[in-house]
């Protein structure tokens, strides 16, 4: 599977959800608040900007908005809600994509680093951000905690949303560090949709890592948008990077 088959012109269609699931007022709000706290008076880049689910409301906090995204018919969903002069997007990787100018800030939201299917290019999106920013600056991601104590040995698939009209299942392969999320969506008829997309995860300590081989040190931690505590028991985290103010 590649992104650009993924993330295609009927996914980019269905992809908003307004009012509900990740576009529900109490996942959203907490989201733009931390974005446009450390943005502060600065501009922010986001990586993999989509259909401007967290972009369009930063935007209308005021904070200048600007996004690297892969997906041509994801850009054109984006394009119905706003223009190019209020969200000007570049049309590429966000591993390797360069936009123009100097940020305060570049965030990579919703899981969507584990996207990119090798730590080599991981490692080269931690690089692209610390190109894009101002001394001080700062990278934020939005990443899930691989829930490998879930999964007993010889089991390779994990449940990890189950509601009526949807499941949410993992398989892993361990060996190479990757997953394929399978999401089921059904109603009351025998038919159902399924959505897969492929992901390579990351744990905390590695992301750690990687930040240090691109010049960032970690700022801060926390379980989620609201600044609750990263525990043994999150299922994911939102960490701060920062490009020390000297360099």
């Amino acid at each position: 599977m590649q992104q650009e088959d993924i993330w295609d012109a009927e996914t980019a269609e269905r992809y908003d959800t307004p009012g509900v699931g990740m576009f529900a007022h109490e996942v959203l709000e907490p989201t733009v608040n931390r974005l446009a706290e450390l943005a502060g008076e600065g501009r922010a880049l986001e990586f993999a900007i989509g259909t401007g689910r967290v972009a369009v409301p930063l935007a209308e906090r005021g904070v200048p908005v600007t996004g690297i995204e892969l997906s041509t018919p994801m850009i054109g969903q984006l394009r119905t809600k706003v223009d190019e002069a209020t969200i000007p997007v570049i049309a590429g990787d966000m591993a390797t994509a360069t936009a123009p100018g100097k940020y305060a800030l570049v965030y990579l939201v919703f899981n969507t680093i584990s996207n990119l299917l090798t730590q080599a290019e991981q490692v080269a999106c931690f690089r692209n951000a610390a190109r894009h920013l101002l001394p001080g600056g700062r990278f934020v991601i939005e990443l899930w905690v691989p829930e490998l104590r879930k999964l007993p040995t010889g089991q390779q698939a994990v449940v990890f949303q189950s509601e009526p009209g949807y499941i949410g299942l993992d398989t892993y392969d361990i060996v190479r560090q990757h997953v394929v999320s399978h999401h089921f969506t059904f109603d009351a008829s025998k038919e159902a949709r399924l959505f897969r997309s492929p992901h390579r995860y990351i744990w905390p300590s590695e992301l750690d890592l990687m930040a240090q081989l691109a010049g960032f040190e970690l700022e801060s931690r926390h379980a989620d948008w609201s600044g609750a505590d990263f525990t043994a028991e999150s299922r994911s985290h939102v960490s701060v990077y920062r490009i020390p103010p000297g360099d």
